[in-house]
Parts: structure tokens; C-alpha cells; sequence
């Protein structure tokens, strides 16, 4: 008897070596490709949101990758425009 519960098909681009390791690990278990993300998806559903913790960065993280962001994007003419707003900002802004 055929199986009739219906299927759909769920497509992702991953790194190969991502796939490999992914696939012998879950072979290890005795489950397929689709049987893990199968797995995953049903555990997204039943805890409703991913089935580990995703951290977010704090505060002081933000504040340290927008400075950082702003820094990389800041472009001077000369030496001396950047020495002036390092001494007038105490970092580098963007013009």
C-alpha cells in the first residue's frame, strides 16, 4: 500500500561540506537528509520557534559593531582631515 499522505518539496542552498557532514552524522542515526530537517521542522511546530537558543547581541554589542561599521565607511582627503575629527569626534565618522 502506497503512502498517502501528501508531500511537498523544500529546497536550500548550503555549503557542501556542510551537507556531507550533515549526511553522515544523520546516516550515523540511521535518518536521511529529509528525515533531520523533517525532524527539525516538526520540533519548530511543537516548540513553537527554533528548538535551540539564538542569542542576540546586547547593547553594548550593537553600539560596538554600529561604531565599527562607521569607522570602515568614513573616508578623509587628506591625513589631516582624519586627525581633526579623531581630536574634534575622539573616533572616526563618516563625512
Amino acid at each position: 500500500m502506497l503512502n498517502s499522505i501528501k508531500t511537498t518539496d523544500v529546497r536550500t542552498r548550503i555549503e557542501p561540506e556542510l551537507k556531507e557532514a550533515a549526511s553522515m552524522l544523520l546516516a550515523e542515526c540511521g535518518l536521511s537528509m529529509s528525515d533531520g530537517i523533517r525532524l527539525f521542522l516538526r520540533q519548530v511546530v511543537t516548540q513553537r520557534g527554533l528548538p535551540f537558543e539564538v542569542k542576540a547581541p546586547n547593547a553594548t554589542t550593537i553600539a560596538a559593531m554600529e561604531e565599527a561599521r562607521s569607522i570602515t565607511q568614513a573616508r578623509f582627503h587628506t591625513a589631516q582631515e582624519l586627525l581633526d575629527d579623531l581630536e574634534k569626534n575622539g573616533s572616526a565618522k563618516t563625512n
